[in-house]
């Protein structure tokens, strides 16, 4: 199902607690777009969790619900909170928000792409970047809210596995020769996202798929993380970055070679974690 903002993938029946969102793989980008920044169209899609949406697809064949943004990351960060906005690129701002990511140019407008590289040459009014947020933000952040209402009220609880992609090079700094690298990083914002066993299953799941798994380092989990995970409320985010390396050639921005192979480790690890938020495990689904 397409909605201008998101598309959604929604079995029938809905027999799962967790949603498995991809808020970065959006590559709907605009000529009106491509045409305001000074990148290149392919170094304008260097942020971009490229595929991801195809990774998480088989979801609805187990139960579980996803979404998927339409609009790039590079246009608008729904991974940010709406008021994260960078006065170095949106002109007109009463009020200025201070924080590393805004100050690193990856606010809600983002102002570069990886590796730090300008997307404009001079800046926007507010009311652009406000656009932005009524045409992309707010519909995919009310939807992704309802979808996590109407699962807690029906399984007692409700999952969210936040995915993501990670270049290759973002984990070298912190895994030298000595340590294995992971090829996963799990974020739960250190235990304030989510409830420590859902974490471990998910965890367990990637592992079994024969996958190097660590966590919080160097992705600990951002705004939604942040603004979802509440695990006192039987509602958990795990955010999961998955090292690009693995499935695609980041240079090229194209599937590799191993991109079906991948798919289906992913299949199973999916199918895996669907079934620890099934109806029949929990008691207050029942009632």
């Amino acid at each position: 199902m397409m909605h201008t903002a998101y598309t959604l993938g929604l079995p029938q029946p809905c027999t799962t607690s967790v949603i498995f969102a991809s808020p970065h793989s959006g590559r709907a980008y605009s000529k009106d777009f491509l045409r305001s920044t000074v990148l290149d169209t392919q170094t304008i899609r260097s942020s971009e969790d490229a595929f991801v949406d195809e990774l998480i697809a088989c979801a609805p064949r187990y139960g579980a619900q996803t979404i998927a943004a339409t609009a790039p990351r590079a246009y608008i960060d729904l991974n940010r909170n709406a008021d994260e906005l960078d006065p170095a690129v949106v002109s007109g701002l009463r009020r200025v928000t201070h924080n590393p990511r805004i100050s690193s140019g990856l606010g809600v407008v983002p102002r570069v792409v990886a590796n730090g590289r300008a997307i404009y040459r001079g800046k926007m009014h507010l009311n652009e970047a406000k656009a932005r947020l009524d045409a992309y933000w707010h519909p995919y952040h009310d939807q992704l809210r309802r979808m996590l209402d109407v699962t807690r009220n029906a399984f007692g609880q409700a999952i969210l596995v936040d995915c993501h992609s990670m270049p290759h090079e973002a984990i070298d700094a912190l895994h030298q020769h000595s340590e294995a690298r992971p090829d996963v990083v799990l974020g739960d914002r250190f235990g304030a996202a989510s409830a420590a066993h859902i974490v471990d299953q998910v965890e367990a799941a990637f592992k079994n798929a024969g996958l190097r798994v660590a966590r919080n380092a160097p992705f600990a989990g951002a705004f939604i993380a942040q603004h979802y995970g509440r695990p006192s409320r039987n509602q958990h985010v795990v955010q999961i970055e998955i090292d690009r390396a693995l499935y695609m050639d980041e240079e090229t921005i194209s599937r590799g070679p191993q991109f079906r192979a991948f798919q289906r480790l992913m299949e199973q690890v999916i199918s895996e974690v669907a079934d620890f938020g099934r109806a029949s495990q929990m008691p207050l689904a029942a009632e």
